[in-house]
């Protein structure tokens, strides 16, 4: 999704639960979903429900919900991250792929492609390598002239005005 347009993005994941205008060039998209956690039943004979109960627990999975913040800078989708109890059985951010599914089945045109290897440079368990972020993106101009104040003891304040 790197690299596609605003328009492309709310074409293949829809229209944004929330967005946020960081400065004159950044903004962020805020994507929600959930997913139903199945339900087995009882069964007197072989408690399946409990065994994948168990097995959800213990191995990580069992995620149901997932947030995914997106950023946009310069109308272009430049980071996403996913937060909430989003992890499958195998993998990480699994139950995310209900926010992003319709981009990854049918790529717009805009997205920056990925490459490499049969099953290319992404995986269940890591996300593809990404580009820094541009300095407009990630900086606003308040930003740039404070600094954290790197005085433990200091009576002063914990953000402090930068010193030429």
């Amino acid at each position: 999704m790197i690299g596609m347009t605003s328009y492309d993005l709310q074409a293949c994941a829809g229209i944004p639960a929330a967005t946020k205008q960081l400065n004159d060039t950044t903004q962020i998209f805020i994507y929600t979903g959930t997913h139903a956690q199945p339900n087995y039943g009882g069964s007197t004979l072989i408690p399946v429900g409990d065994i994948v109960t168990t097995i959800s627990q213990f191995g990580g999975g069992g995620g149901t919900t997932c947030t995914a913040v997106i950023r946009l800078d310069h109308d272009r989708v430049s980071d996403v991250h996913y937060t909430g109890d989003n992890d499958e059985l195998v993998g990480t951010d699994g139950i995310c792929s209900i926010i992003t599914r319709g981009c990854a089945r049918q790529p717009e045109g805009t997205m920056k492609r990925s490459a490499g290897g049969i099953f290319g440079p992404v995986s269940a368990f890591h996300p593809p390598i990404t580009p820094n972020q541009s300095t407009s993106g990630t900086y606003s101009p308040q930003s740039g002239m404070v600094v954290l104040n790197p005085d433990a003891k200091s009576s002063d304040p914990a953000v402090i005005p930068r010193t030429q």
